[in-house]
């Protein structure tokens, strides 16, 4: 996989230049498939009395009860749900991991590690936004849950996804000089994206959902869980057709507490399924090896 040009050619950010999607290089992903599919797994752990959150409704003054123990039934019951539903569908997870959830919900991302799932750092908790920090500060909190995954794992994570897909300008670059080798907050492609870093470096961009994401389809924009499962049947029948003509990313992005309900587990069930019914003709992957084989390809 090439760089697509110049990152200085670039207005603003610099981490890349401007590349059409017909006008790049053809490849295939593994097995000579077109699509790569992959579910992006959100296990998030809350601030109780403070901080932020997804709202089930507009929250009143702390401690926001309502809202809170929301969130927090999806990783006492959500959570496990969908678990169920992957081993029963034999479908693999990128667990994107708030570090605190180790100390807070003992055994949760255990569960996902004992099924072979990928653990993507995803901050510390997501009661916080990493851009709102200065960059010495921002180091440190890359530097803390980088850690804490890593001991608890036996091995650095690859891959980050910052709490409320927060950046600071220097983010790519923190990233980098701490040995990530991909990001998720992007959602500017449907391939992967190398991003310049300063001093020289760069760092994978794979591209992660903000449609078939519940939170902005669900929480923001009021779709129903069918209508979301929807959403998700016709993104991959339309990606894979497009795919004849070039390879693309098909992430999916789920939340416990709001897909993990039983009303919106049902039509989630019947989209997944459709897609593994088609696992002959897709790659259905983790963001980490989708990011490890576009970094193969370099040129």
């Amino acid at each position: 996989m090439r760089s697509t040009s110049d990152p200085r050619s670039t207005s603003d950010h610099g981490r890349y230049g401007y590349s059409a999607l017909p006008d790049r290089p053809v490849y295939d992903w593994p097995g000579g498939k077109r699509l790569a599919v992959y579910l992006g797994l959100n296990l998030e752990t809350f601030a109780f009395g403070e901080g932020l959150g997804a709202e089930l409704a507009p929250g009143g003054p702390q401690p926001d009860v309502l809202n809170y123990a929301w969130r927090d039934w999806g990783n006492r019951v959500g959570a496990w749900r969908i678990r169920d539903l992957l081993d029963e569908l034999g479908l693999p997870a990128g667990v994107l991991a708030n570090s605190n959830l180790y100390r807070d919900c003992p055994g949760l991302i255990e569960a996902f590690r004992a099924r072979g799932d990928e653990i993507v750092a995803h901050g510390r908790t997501n009661a916080e936004r990493q851009g709102a920090l200065d960059e010495a500060s921002e180091r440190a909190l890359i530097a803390e849950a980088t850690a804490v995954i890593a001991r608890a794992e036996g091995r650095t994570p690859a891959g980050w996804l910052g709490p409320w897909i927060s950046q600071s300008p220097a983010t790519p670059d923190l990233l980098a000089e701490a040995g990530y080798r991909y990001l998720l907050d992007w959602a500017h492609d449907d391939q992967p994206i190398w991003f310049a870093t300063r001093d020289g470096g760069r760092i994978l961009s794979v591209p992660y959902p903000q449609e078939l994401n519940d939170i902005p389809a669900i929480v923001a924009r009021k779709e129903t869980g069918t209508h979301f499962a929807e959403m998700i049947v016709e993104t991959f029948e339309e990606m894979l057709d497009q795919s004849r003509r070039a390879p693309l990313v098909m992430g999916i992005a789920l939340h416990p507490y709001i897909v993990g309900q039983p009303h919106r587990l049902r039509p989630l069930r019947r989209a997944l399924r459709h897609i593994a019914e088609r696992r002959d003709a897709v790659w259905i992957t983790t963001p980490g090896a989708i990011a490890e084989h576009a970094a193969s390809l370099q040129g």
